[in-house]
């Protein structure tokens, strides 16, 4: 069995070691032990009101829903290491690392999505005797290195967002390979975030000629590079479903190329799951083919319960009614506020960008919004600016809504 270190949450069970069931994060496929969601170690909170969690990231996607839950005001602590100066026995000063707590104050937080590091930049509030009061330092939040979160309000928005990150159901749910001749993207869409895992790329003469020995050669060695990725970066214990992507017959050359390895080598992983493995038409190998990967009916069949499935769903009803009934679609702050006051919204799209504000009273702003759509029996859904349809509707200002009931009217206000 396969085991994964997991902060020594382990314990013997009928005589095999095993994790402990009650750890939030774990679960069983297929006997081996998977932790892809966040883990909650300790929470003493009130909704509505103060309170902290302990907190474990033990996935990428953690990282960017710590990065969606730390707002400038709150407090963050964890362990750190900083460069302190010591007095040399030879006289003079020298420079030494040490591990300590730190506690600060949040002004800043960033998100490095390819090296799955979260940076939180504050003044340091808890007393030592090698940082003073008051001053800066950035915390760098990792994989695997739990941090305390402490918040003065913890309002709907942090809470859904803790929930999310907590939630089994909501973990990484497809792999894409998109790819033409000579190109070719590894990707994984998870609960909150698009990562391009591996980009390769191979030079491929021409198919003509007396170069048409190059080409076979040059055309294996790529999709052998491509299986290698595949290999590194899929695991179908975890994805929903895999889908290779191209124009023309690139797509339909690699998946018997990938099939034929894999009775090759034995390659069981492979040969056990590819059922799950589908063919899309794209236009081409480039990341922003994605979009038309998530429109495929097929593939949204096999993934339709999950969140970027739903927000795929949600934007494509919003162009459909931009397109056929304008009146009962607008965007925009002002136009989307204005409906809601004459309660005309049914569906509100927003990025969870407009959650990130360091004005407080901007957050506080949109977070009333989303509650109030609810509370009036509409439908709030919170895009992430790391999905592709996120970023549709950042282009959009982030912000747009269906409507209950045409408000033509709208049209002729200033945005």
């Amino acid at each position: 069995m396969e085991r994964r270190r997991r902060g020594g949450n382990e314990r013997y069970l009928g005589g095999r070691r095993d994790f402990h069931p009650s750890i939030l994060g774990c679960s069983c496929r297929k006997g081996r032990i998977q932790c892809v969601f966040m883990k909650i170690i300790r929470k003493d909170l009130v909704p509505n009101g103060p309170g902290s969690v302990k907190l474990e990231p033990v996935d990428p996607d953690d990282l960017w829903f710590a990065y969606n839950l730390v707002a400038p005001g709150d407090n963050v602590m964890a362990v750190t290491v900083r460069k302190v100066l010591r007095e040399a026995a030879a006289g003079g000063r020298e420079a030494e690392r040490v591990k300590l707590k730190l506690e600060i104050n949040v002004e800043a937080v960033d998100y490095e999505k390819e090296g799955s590091v979260l940076r939180i930049r504050g003044k340091n509030v808890l007393e030592n005797q090698h940082v003073k009061l008051g001053a800066f330092h950035t915390l760098e939040i990792e994989l695997h290195r739990p941090f305390v979160l402490r918040k003065d309000v913890w309002d709907s928005m942090a809470l859904e967002v803790l929930k999310q990150a907590s939630d089994p159901a909501a973990s990484a749910d497809l792999a894409v390979v998109l790819m033409q001749e000579g190109l070719a993207h590894v990707l994984l869409v998870g609960k909150s975030v698009t990562t391009v895992r591996s980009r390769i790329e191979t030079s491929i003469p021409r198919k003509h000629g007396p170069a048409i020995a190059g080409y076979e050669s040059a055309l294996n060695k790529f999709f052998e590079n491509v299986l290698q990725a595949f290999l590194k970066h899929v695991d179908f214990d975890i994805v929903q479903c895999v889908v290779i992507a191209s124009p023309g017959f690139t797509k339909d050359q690699f998946h018997r190329h990938l099939l034929l390895e894999a009775e090759r080598r034995l390659l069981r992983a492979i040969i056990e799951n590819k059922s799950k493995i589908i063919l899309v038409h794209t236009t081409s190998g480039y990341k922003h083919s994605l979009r038309e990967v998530l429109d495929a009916p097929n593939v949204m069949n096999m993934i339709k319960d999950t969140k970027a499935a739903e927000e795929v769903r949600a934007l494509k009803n919003f162009f459909n009614m931009l397109s056929n009934d304008p009146a009962r679609a607008c965007y925009g702050p002002k136009h989307v506020e204005v409906a809601h006051e004459r309660m005309a919204v049914q569906t509100l799209l927003i990025t969870d960008d407009l959650f990130r504000s360091s004005d407080i009273a901007m957050r506080r702003k949109y977070v009333k919004l989303v509650e109030s759509v609810k509370d009036s029996g509409g439908t709030a859904h919170i895009f992430s600016s790391m999905h592709v349809s996120g970023e549709q509707l950042a282009q959009l200002t982030g912000i747009a809504a269906i409507l209950r009931f045409p408000l033509p009217d709208l049209e002729d206000m200033e945005m």
